[in-house]
């Protein structure tokens, strides 16, 4: 038998860090394990493991930040590319990609939601609920973003998730640029998205995800259409 060379070996835990990512066992916006424990997890040296995880920081599937650790942006090669894309989007353009995203969701997720998904989405509107809104308090972000993603989930499209997931992190950076100017939480309109999809009303779910977002959007300078 031929030894297993080293190319093969990272290649091999590359694909192993991989899995625990699209298996949702280190989602997105999740930490990674340290290089310690990753060393244990794989049963391979620091160096490998070091390779690996710098393949998938190329690939933009994960992200060193300084002093904090190494976190999941996105749930794969393509995700990582769409999510550099938007990295660099004007806020409002975002915002109005995800009017159509988010009120699309919600309208699937209120005909395909399962008794997990609600038990989730109550969960997760009571964390979210119970933050204080304010551009310091991370936790409210990531509760926010943590419940419309799990409104993508309930819709149970593999495809939409995907897409959803590369823009999260442009997501929270524009909730957290606009949490500077207001500390609105919207927790009426968040109360009731949650509530239509739970009673599976589609059209309703649709238009409060419609209605929450385009009052953020109105909140930018109207466009010139004359210089399109």
């Amino acid at each position: 038998m031929q030894p297993v060379r080293r190319t093969s070996l990272i290649a091999q835990v590359t694909e192993q860090l991989r899995s625990e990512i699209r298996s949702s066992r280190w989602p997105i916006g999740s930490r990674i394990p340290t290089e310690p424990e990753l060393t244990e997890l794989t049963g391979t040296g620091r160096n490998t493991v070091r390779e690996a995880v710098q393949a998938l920081v190329h690939a933009g599937v994960l992200e060193r930040r300084q002093g904090s650790g190494t976190y999941v942006i996105a749930a794969s090669e393509v995700g990582g590319t769409l999510a550099k894309y938007f990295a660099d989007a004007e806020e409002r353009d975002v915002l109005e990609l995800r009017q159509a995203l988010d009120s699309t969701a919600a309208a699937l997720a209120a005909r395909r939601r399962d008794d997990a998904d609600i038990a989730n989405l109550r969960r997760l509107l009571e964390e979210r609920n119970k933050e204080r809104w304010n551009e310091q308090n991370v936790a409210a972000i990531e509760a926010d973003v943590k419940l419309h993603r799990a409104i993508v989930v309930a819709s149970h499209n593999a495809v939409y998730l995907e897409f959803y997931d590369s823009l999260l992190p442009t997501i929270e950076q524009v909730i957290r640029s606009r949490t500077k100017k207001s500390d609105d939480a919207f927790d009426a309109e968040h109360n009731e998205l949650v509530q239509a999809v739970i009673d599976g009303d589609a059209d309703r779910a649709a238009q409060a995800a419609r209605c929450f977002l385009g009052t953020l959007i109105a909140e930018y300078p109207a466009r010139d259409e004359s210089q399109r």
